[in-house]
């Protein structure tokens, strides 16, 4: 056997080299790192060496490079990902929030945090983590939970198992998610005899298991008997690739589909079929549709309580809900008649099987009607009296758009709105990170974005409060050269909480700016603050000054348009319940009123 000597690391980042997927391309396309005390020396000097390779790139923050790597996999499908490695301590736990985004979101990202020494030597080591009942706990523990594979790496060759098992969980489309190697440090320096055929190259292909004829069969009877069905799209329609076979499938048995987040823009909002946002932020005819239906096609959704209003949605008695998807786990929740499979595969099947099957027409008011409404909340204001509100920023941005924008978020106040009110072009035009729902995700994921694809026009909407959660990529953007738009909407504080927070009947407390504890009022300049990154910024005053500077947005460098926003109103129009528990005992009448509403939502969902 032919055999290469390297370093544990050396050894990772070959391997790294000549992973492929089905297009040939390279699948971890480089490695963010910011590098100390556990890194530095072992994976440092192989990254080096491979630079020319394999890019390096360095940021800010961990969380935050995590979090760029992530929307660069979301982006592409999960067709390509990134790793990012980390010093022992606080750097690696600086990414477990970013671990947790990637593990519900069901994304690839391959996580290198460094670790203590495996021969214990030097204990306790700068940054280490003693556990007074357990000798082989370090920080890095943190990401068993968050990880869909995790291993730590005391031997230099447990590589030759745990890189493929890593490579295996990132690429299957149902296990997919992030995967830790936690790499002692002492190891990365050791050499090692190498079998020369573990860096040949491979190629991961997307699992696509055939569905199961007896699966099939029930569905295919539960469609055809449905006298209202819907079908509910999500994240997996993308990542499978199904955008175009839900589109034929959906008109073909006249069957409408409504979105969650992660399934906006499979169809593109003008689609005969297309209906909208479902759910607690959804549109008021893809709800309605929800209601009455008697078979919910949930095609690659985990039924999120976003989704399902909380599991109130579903009001038809004789409502049944088929649940297409690969993973097992998503396919039985709340009794569902499972269809586990592939997105496209399965939409296939179903369609030969349902053969000339059509569901009933529906009334092209419903949906005009529902469009009308969003076009007057989103409209121009009429007067300069006031601060414009999100949905018309959002409007203005729209109006700014082209079929080519991305418009992305995160948290806040614009999942909920751009949910219900953003008319997606198509697939690739709406990225949301509402599965962990982080703040802080914006700037860096829009700059994920835009290095998975060049060609798109990036618009990150991100308010002040998310904004200043994490904004540190702004430089890192700058300085590679990363063009995109972040249009910030100010309205002092965190708007869509503290509206929560007041329709739960509680006081207005400790979410706006002004209601917190203070000495000086806050008064926060962001156009400085992003100029001084190296970006280009404006504040603007109005609605119309916010078109005029998106219509110069195609310049070169980032860009950062600050809007002042009114933090209270929101859409009236659609929307769904949300469980959110309210006090049973407060001095407060609005609470107890909060409370009796509650107790009645909560029966009526239980009764049904």
């Amino acid at each position: 056997m032919s055999t290469i000597r390297l370093t544990a690391a050396q050894a990772m980042v070959k391997y790294i080299e000549n992973q492929l997927n089905e297009d040939g391309d390279r699948f971890i396309e480089g490695i963010w790192a910011i590098f100390g005390h556990g890194n530095v020396a072992g994976l440092g000097e192989a990254l080096q060496e491979a630079k020319e390779r394999l890019p390096t790139y360095r940021g800010h923050n961990e969380q935050t490079m995590a979090h760029t790597a992530i929307a660069y996999a979301k982006q592409l499908r999960r067709r390509r990902a990134m790793a990012v490695t980390s010093s022992i301590g606080p750097g690696a736990t600086n990414l477990l929030t970013a671990a947790a985004l990637a593990h519900v979101n069901r994304l690839p990202v391959l996580l290198v945090p460094g670790d203590v020494f495996a021969s214990r030597g030097p204990d306790p080591v700068l940054q280490q983590i003693e556990s007074f009942e357990d000798g082989t706990v370090s920080a890095n523990d943190g990401f068993r939970p968050y990880s869909r594979y995790f291993d730590r790496i005391t031997r230099p060759e447990q590589l030759l198992t745990a890189l493929p098992r890593a490579f295996r969980a990132m690429t299957d489309p149902a296990d997919c998610g992030p995967a830790t190697l936690s790499f002692c440090q002492d190891v990365q320096a050791e050499a090692y005899d190498w079998p020369v055929s573990f860096f040949e190259p491979k190629t991961w292909t997307i699992r696509r298991p055939v569905i199961d004829h007896i699966e099939l069969d029930a569905a295919v009877t539960a469609i055809q008997q449905a006298k209202n069905p819907v079908i509910i799209a999500g994240g997996g329609v993308h990542y499978s690739g199904a955008c175009e076979a839900l589109r034929a499938f959906a008109n073909i048995h006249n069957i409408p589909v409504v979105e969650t987040q992660a399934g906006k823009s499979a169809l593109a909002w003008d689609d005969p079929m297309a209906y909208g946002a479902v759910g607690v932020t959804g549109a008021g005819c893809a709800n309605a549709l929800c209601e009455a239906a008697d078979v919910v096609i949930g095609v690659g959704t985990r039924f999120q309580d976003f989704t399902t209003g909380s599991w109130a949605l579903f009001k038809n008695p004789d409502c049944k809900l088929l649940a297409l998807n690969i993973q097992p786990y998503d396919s039985i929740k709340h009794g569902a008649l499972s269809l586990v499979g592939d997105a496209l595969f399965g939409l296939v099947a179903l369609s030969e099987g349902l053969g000339e099957y059509r569901g009933p027409d529906l009334a092209a008011s419903l949906k005009d009607d529902w469009y009308r409404g969003v076009d007057q909340v989103t409209g121009a204001p009429q007067s300069s009296d006031g601060l414009p509100t999100d949905m018309q920023v959002i409007g203005a941005v729209q109006r700014a758009s082209n079929d080519n924008t991305t418009v992305m978020s995160a948290a806040g106040t614009m999942p909920g709105e751009l949910h219900k009110l953003w008319k997606a072009s198509g697939p690739g035009a709406y990225h949301m990170e509402y599965g962990y729902s982080c703040m802080g995700y914006e700037v860096a994921g829009a700059m994920g974005i835009k290095l998975a694809d060049a060609s798109r026009d990036v618009i990150c909407m991100v308010g002040d409060g998310s904004y200043m959660m994490a904004n540190s990529e702004l430089a890192t953007a700058v300085s590679m050269g990363v063009d995109f738009t972040i249009v910030l909407t100010d309205n002092r504080g965190f708007g869509c909480i503290n509206r929560l927070q007041m329709g739960t009947g509680g006081a207005e407390f400790n979410n706006l700016l002004d209601h917190t504890r203070h000495q000086v009022p806050s008064a926060i300049d962001f156009v400085k603050h992003a100029e001084s990154m190296g970006a280009k910024a404006q504040k603007v005053g109005n609605i119309a000054e916010l078109e005029a500077a998106l219509a110069e947005r195609d310049q070169p460098g980032v860009k950062v348009i600050v809007i002042d926003t009114d933090p209270y109103p929101s859409t009236q129009e659609g929307g769904y319940w949300w469980d959110v528990a309210v006090p049973e005992v407060s001095q407060r009448e609005e609470v107890n009123a909060a409370r009796a509403s509650y107790e009645a939502a909560i029966k009526e969902r239980n009764e049904q």
